[in-house]
């Protein structure tokens, strides 16, 4: 029977590779959309507001559609009487807006104008998927990792090397630290991994590369699944182990 630890490890690296993945993809066949996290688009925004260059919708949607479905999600399934059944709901809606994107994708791709209504939709299907995914870290696996900002998981992962390095910590907390940081060092290569093999895919298939990412999130519903299962209850990292 697998053990309690290996989910710990493997759901949020899957929706770390996911993540990777469908912001390459994205990228590359979106014009530069950046849709696991906001921070890229403020500063194409700012470049092009600055150059007086912009031409491209996408950018700039980007942080209200994120926001709004990120509040919208919160909203519902942040009340804690519906915090029981709201990962496995969470893990159902990002799967399905990434299958919708793949759909738009087959639809109407490939997208020889990144700014055409088509491709700026499938790219706001995915920015909502990324959107719920960043949703699901924070409400369900509150103590895990980041998914999607490496920044802070790289920022994490020093602080705990410099203080495994310290050997000033006790056995239990050299412990928890370990722990910690080889949850986040492994989403960190699940997400750098998820870029490389979504900028091969997309070399190849175009925007319907987003099948890949979207086939991960399947996976990770059924992650949920198995360990609701293994009664592993999260947050992942149980707050007295921090």
């Amino acid at each position: 029977m697998t053990s309690p630890s290996t989910f710990t490890i493997w759901l949020p690296v899957t929706l770390s590779i996911t993540a990777g993945a469908v912001d390459v993809i994205a990228f590359l066949a979106l014009g530069g959309l950046f849709t696991a996290h906001i921070t890229g688009n403020l500063v194409v925004v700012a470049a092009h507001y600055a150059t007086g260059a912009f031409r491209q919708a996408g950018p700039l949607l980007v942080v209200p559609v994120f926001v709004l479905v990120l509040g919208v999600v919160v909203l519902w399934f942040g009340q804690p009487h519906r915090q029981e059944y709201s990962r496995r709901a969470l893990l159902t809606l990002h799967m399905t807006l990434l299958f919708g994107c793949v759909g738009a994708g087959f639809a109407f791709g490939p997208f020889e104008k990144s700014n055409s209504t088509a491709a700026v939709a499938t790219g706001m299907l995915a920015v909502a998927a990324m959107a719920t995914q960043n949703a699901l870290v924070k409400l369900s696996l509150v103590n895990a990792p980041s998914t999607a900002v490496m920044t802070t998981n790289a920022t994490q992962l020093i602080i705990d090397l410099v203080a495994l390095a310290r050997s000033g910590e006790s056995q239990s907390d050299g412990r928890k630290v370990r722990q910690r940081a080889t949850v986040t060092f492994a989403c960190i290569v699940g997400f750098v991994g998820g870029c490389v093999a979504g900028a091969i895919l997309e070399s190849h298939f175009g925007v319907v590369a987003m099948t890949a990412p979207a086939v991960l999130a399947f996976v990770s519903l059924l992650l949920g699944e198995l360990n609701e299962q293994q009664s592993c209850v999260l947050p992942i990292i149980k707050k007295e182990q921090l």
